[in-house]
């Protein structure tokens, strides 16, 4: 073992006791490199945050313009800086009208914790009502809100008032009364495995909160940002969130998250108390430039155009034998085996063959894939083909 290997076991504390465990020295585009120059296929854009790919040469060039005018200058929400106003204004400028107010964080929990906490405030209500299955984030708040029992029993007591309802299922509307100040959901649930509501069902959420006076919170922070093949994925549902959440990919590579709402709604967590949400960080002028650069990347090099058809060609190259399903949108794949161990298996043999494609921890017998948006048909076809081989290898 050497010694970079010591430290991260020793002097890293570790989420897994089975880390996966590779060295990284490099990264440009889809692809990682070890110290010793193998080469990696990063299938999973480090968990749906490199959809633009590593070290996009415009996102480079925007950290280092930023790097030379400042770094962190004050806590969120006290100083004028260019890098967030920027920003705040490309983002709005993308998304519906009533969607015009940003609050910019550290992470997706964050964004998740921010949302809450504006939902309570605004209505003076306590319930939350979240789905089975959903996966929000790991604070105390978005832990309380995410559907996984093996994820927080560990943890309680969380957050009190919290229901849950099944996904998917308009039948258990009723349960979101006057009483409830937010339902949050994922647009599209990703730990769960990739499941995609019915457009009838959403638009169903969103009257019975509209009837209610509950906000309803979108969290898009891993089906958002172009993943789907619209820029968020509520567009392809005919809805509009009153509040949606961002990260992942957001920030090109840093760390940066959002909630995003109508400004008569924010403005609530300015007064009583004042500073009602308060980060150091959040709106780092280096994050939120890279940020910025991401959002032009992924227009100016319109990358939505060929989400959809690269994640059929990789549907078709992907089917066989041993697969129960494939759920997929856009360039987002869950794709089921018939035991987790085989999912395990696969994802060993995948390392081998230079390909990085990982697990989902609330649906073991799934892997996922979720490449950068930018790799080509032929990387497509050539990564497909790996996988395929561990596959074969798995059974």
């Amino acid at each position: 073992m050497n010694f970079s290997n010591e430290v991260f076991l020793s002097n890293l504390a570790q989420t897994t006791q089975q880390p996966y465990g590779i060295s990284i020295e490099r990264a440009e585009g889809i692809y990682l490199y070890a110290p010793d120059g193998k080469r990696y296929t990063d299938m999973i854009s480090g968990i749906a945050v490199s959809s633009i790919g590593h070290r996009h040469p415009r996102v480079i060039q925007a950290i280092k313009n930023q790097l030379d005018k400042h770094l962190h200058v004050m806590v969120y929400g006290e100083f004028i800086q260019s890098s967030p106003n920027l920003l705040a204004a490309k983002l709005t400028s993308l998304l519906p009208a009533s969607l015009n107010c940003c609050y910019f964080v550290n992470s997706g929990t964050e964004a998740n914790e921010g949302a809450l906490k504006l939902a309570k405030r605004f209505t003076g209500r306590t319930e939350i009502i979240s789905c089975k299955k959903s996966y929000h984030g790991s604070t105390h708040g978005s832990l309380s809100v995410s559907g996984n029992e093996m994820k927080k029993s560990a943890f309680r007591p969380l957050l009190p008032d919290v229901r849950f309802i099944d996904f998917n299922n308009p039948d258990d509307l009723h349960y979101i009364t006057e009483r409830t100040a937010c339902v949050i959901m994922e647009t599209i649930q990703g730990d769960a495995g990739v499941r995609i509501p019915d457009t009838s069902y959403l638009q169903a959420v969103r009257k019975r909160c509209d009837e209610t006076g509950a906000l309803l919170i979108l969290d898009e922070i891993q089906c958002g940002m172009g993943r789907t093949g619209t820029l968020f994925a509520f567009e392809q549902f005919g809805i509009v969130p009153d509040i949606l959440t961002l990260a992942k990919a957001f920030g090109g590579g840093l760390p940066i998250g959002t909630f995003i709402a109508d400004k008569r709604i924010m403005q609530c967590l300015t007064h009583d108390p004042p500073l009602g949400h308060i980060t150091t960080f959040g709106g780092n002028p280096v994050c939120c430039a890279s940020a910025l650069a991401t959002l032009e990347v992924i227009e100016e090099e319109k990358l939505l155009a060929t989400v959809e058809k690269k994640g059929r060609l990789m549907e078709q190259l992907l089917h066989h034998p041993s697969v129960k399903a494939i759920r997929r949108k856009g360039l987002l794949f869950a794709i089921d085996f018939e035991t987790a161990e085989q999912v395990n298996r696969i994802v060993e043999f995948a390392k081998e063959e230079g390909i990085i494609c990982y697990w989902f921890l609330s649906h073991p017998n799934s892997f996922r894939i979720a490449p950068p948006l930018t790799i080509t048909e032929d990387q497509v076809r050539e990564a497909c083909k790996a996988i395929v081989r561990a596959i074969d290898k798995s059974l």
